[in-house]
């Protein structure tokens, strides 16, 4: 039983994907029930931004992204700064991507890839808006590009994050907090578990990545917000903290990294 004081943020997940399309209720019924009490909706495509922004704009609780992902090598119309930032435009848009690099899914000439990064970054410093940076075999490309760009005038999160404690501790000079998922449970993550040892939980949040990399002792099922509760469990097991000290922690830097909507960004219309 969860201790009903204590309170969670998803910082990560995919409410319009299968599995959790179409049950928002339940999910977040769940979510009030285990103590999350926030959660962030993310966007990979804009053909589905406005779903992703509705579902948003459905549950106080929920806030949401818009930004096209690296992985997708065949989209409609590749993103330009203006097609982000009209589509930033609503008070519950709180954030840029998820973007980045993966060089792990696909191969060959990936400058299209890197040019796409670029594009978010830049829309993300016109709006004032944080960066959701995904990123896969691909740290040193990544970090060079947020560099390049100037990414450290909004900073952002780095999500599920899997890389080394040296690109942790980069990512973080660079104003980036480090989010963990449900692989912080799994037995064998001992990169990922090296870093929510060794990262301060000031530079820390928490997410589920759901419908994906559901967490022990639900590995292998479609995974949920409620379920951020398990990766936050973990984190003080492994740091040797309490529960409650990674939970208000990661909590507050949720609040702020949603809360820096307003320092040059654009308001709702209307």
């Amino acid at each position: 039983m969860n201790d009903p004081a204590l309170e969670f943020a998803d910082s990560h997940c995919h409410l319009n994907y299968e599995g959790l399309a179409g049950r928002a209720d339940a999910i977040v019924q769940a979510m009030r029930a285990a103590g999350v009490t926030r959660a962030l909706n993310i966007c990979t495509t804009m053909e589905e931004a406005q779903t992703v922004l509705e579902q948003a704009r459905g549950y106080e609780q929920v806030w949401a992204s818009v930004g096209v992902h690296p992985d997708y090598d065949e989209v409609i119309a590749e993103p330009t700064v203006d097609d982000l930032m009209r589509h930033a435009q609503d008070a519950k848009i709180v954030a840029i991507g998820e973007t980045g690099l993966d060089y792990y899914r696909l191969q060959g000439d990936l400058e299209w890839q890197r040019e796409r990064f670029r594009i978010h970054i830049r829309a993300a410093r016109d709006l004032g808006l944080p960066l959701i940076i995904h990123t896969r075999s691909a740290p040193e490309d990544t970090l060079r590009i947020l560099r390049e760009e100037k990414a450290d005038a909004v900073g952002g999160v780095m999500h599920c994050f899997t890389e080394s404690l040296a690109v942790a501790r980069e990512a973080i000079d660079l104003g980036f907090l480090i989010s963990l998922s449900g692989i912080v449970t799994f037995k064998n993550a001992h990169q990922v578990h090296e870093v929510a040892t060794e990262v301060p939980l000031e530079h820390l949040m928490i997410e589920t990545d759901a419908p994906f990399l559901a967490p022990v002792p639900h590995r292998g099922k479609v995974n949920e917000p409620a379920w951020v509760v398990h990766v936050a469990e973990r984190i003080a097991a492994l740091k040797e903290v309490s529960v409650a000290e990674v939970a208000k922690a990661t909590t507050e830097n949720f609040v702020r990294f949603v809360s820096k909507r307003g320092s040059g960004a654009p308001q709702a219309a209307g």
